[in-house]
């Protein structure tokens, strides 16, 4: 017996041991993040900004155009989006600061890679241009919440949750027990209002008849080639393409040099920081935004 807890005991100390090691690796070598500036080579400058992945938090994507709208020599932005959506006011926040800079005279071209469906083409949506492959899967104009029901699985294991709330809409969404008519008309309108707020955006910014929209704004995701002939995007073409363009109405003259963050590393005090989830979720996806998502 006193064996067997020696060993147990060991194999405690190495994972704790191999733990705090990993963290030290980390924090010598880190991982990537966004840092300074690197520059490609050229004549005048577009900048690159790129979105990766779920959208959770704008911060980083706000700053970066804060950054190069703040910066004379950068005369126009191609905005590389890969992103199946994500959360609304994320969403909206990236949207509203690229509308900002557009608006206050820096071209803006939105460059669609793989995917930029729901909240990522929601983002793309303050942009002087939009520009998507022939491929590129885009559309799902919409929004969904989810909520799983574990009701029938706690009953069979014999768990019960006992809840204490201020009013009786406190716990909706609960997933220990279904959900009432009244939790889902209450939920329903909360769906249909932020659904509303993105078909708004969509008829503004594409300068389309409502009718027209709410024909094609039902979730259906569409090819670029597809959203183009329903006048979602203005044109289609590579990212390449999407540099060209945007030098050309930036006004530059010849080939433009490309300016982009450039990765630096994570320390070991963004790791113990609650920086790390931001971080983290940019590369990962681990803390999706509660429940409400573009998607």
């Amino acid at each position: 017996m006193a064996k067997k807890q020696d060993y147990i005991i060991g194999g405690i100390i190495l994972t704790v041991i191999a733990f705090f090691g990993i963290l030290f690796i980390i924090a010598i070598v880190g991982l990537g993040s966004q840092s300074d500036v690197s520059i490609v080579s050229g004549g005048d400058k577009v900048a690159v900004i790129e979105l990766e992945g779920i959208i959770t938090s704008p911060h980083a994507i706000v700053r970066q155009f804060k950054k190069f709208d703040e910066d004379e020599s950068v005369k126009s932005i191609v905005f590389r989006i890969n992103s199946p959506g994500g959360g609304i006011s994320a969403s909206q926040e990236i949207y509203e600061h690229v509308r900002r800079v557009r608006d206050g005279g820096k071209p803006i071209v939105a460059s669609m890679g793989t995917v930029a469906a729901s909240g990522g083409y929601y983002v793309a949506l303050g942009a002087d241009a939009i520009m998507a492959n022939p491929g590129t899967t885009t559309g799902s104009i919409g929004v969904i919440a989810e909520f799983p029901n574990f009701k029938k699985l706690m009953e069979k294991i014999g768990i019960e949750f006992t809840v204490i709330k201020s009013g009786k809409f406190k716990d909706t969404g609960s997933p220990y027990r279904d959900i009432r008519p009244e939790e889902r008309q209450y939920l329903q309108a909360w769906i249909d209002n932020g659904y509303e707020q993105f078909l708004e955006t969509v008829i503004r910014e594409r300068e389309l008849p409502r009718n027209d929209v709410l024909k094609v704004a039902d979730g259906r995701i569409y090819t670029g080639e597809q959203a183009k002939n329903f006048a979602l995007i203005d044109t289609l073409g590579t990212f390449e393409d999407a540099i060209t363009l945007a030098a050309e109405l930036g006004g530059i003259k010849g080939k433009p040099k490309l300016v982009k963050e450039r990765q630096n590393k994570i320390t070991l005090y963004d790791i113990l920081t609650e920086d790390i989830q931001i971080l983290l979720s940019e590369y990962v996806g681990l803390w999706p935004e509660a429940k409400y998502l573009f998607r």
